[in-house]
C-alpha cells in the first residue's frame, strides 16, 4: 500500500509561501510557510501533521491491541504534541508524546496498560519517528500513569 501526498513552495524560506496535498483529497492546497512553523502563521506544518499522523495511527493501533485482548473501548482520545528542536546539527523532531484519554468501564488495569504500550512502540508512526516517545495514559475516572 502506497500513499502520497505533495508539496509545493514559492519563494524564499521565511517570505515563501507552499501548499501540502494529499491524493484523498482530505488536504488540497493547505497552506503552510515559515510563518505557519515556527511563528502563528494560519495554516499547517510537517510537525502538526506527523502529530495528527501519530495520534491517528496509534490511538488505531490500540483499538486493535485492545481487541485481541477481548476488550473493546467505548471511546478512546489521543493528544499527541511534537517536540521541534534546533540542534547542532539543525532541526530535529525530538520527542511525541502521546496523551490518551480511554473510557471503557469495568477493564483490568494491566490489560490496559500493556495494549497501551504495544500500541506505542507497534504503531507504524512510532517505528517510522526516531524521536524519544513517551505515554500518559487516563481510564475515565482513574488517575494518569506515564510511560
Amino acid at each position: 500500500m502506497i500513499r502520497k501526498a505533495s508539496a509545493v513552495w514559492k519563494g524564499s524560506l521565511k517570505e515563501g509561501k507552499g501548499t501540502i496535498s494529499t491524493d484523498s483529497g482530505v488536504l488540497s492546497t493547505t497552506p503552510y510557510s515559515f510563518a505557519t512553523r515556527f511563528e502563528d502563521g494560519r495554516g499547517t506544518n510537517p510537525e502538526e501533521l506527523i502529530a495528527a499522523a501519530h495520534a491517528g495511527c496509534f490511538t488505531m493501533a490500540l483499538s486493535a491491541q485492545l481487541g485481541n485482548a477481548g476488550i473493546t473501548a467505548e471511546s478512546l482520545e489521543t493528544t499527541a504534541a511534537v517536540t521541534l528542536e534546533k540542534l547542532e546539527s539543525g532541526f530535529a523532531v525530538t520527542k511525541v508524546h502521546l496523551d490518551l484519554t480511554a473510557r471503557i468501564p469495568g477493564v483490568d488495569k494491566a490489560a490496559f496498560e500493556k495494549a497501551a504500550q504495544d500500541a506505542k512502540t507497534g504503531c507504524p508512526i512510532s517505528k517510522l519517528l526516531k524521536a524519544e516517545i513517551t505515554l500518559t495514559t487516563h481510564l475515565a475516572g482513574d488517575r494518569a500513569t506515564s510511560a
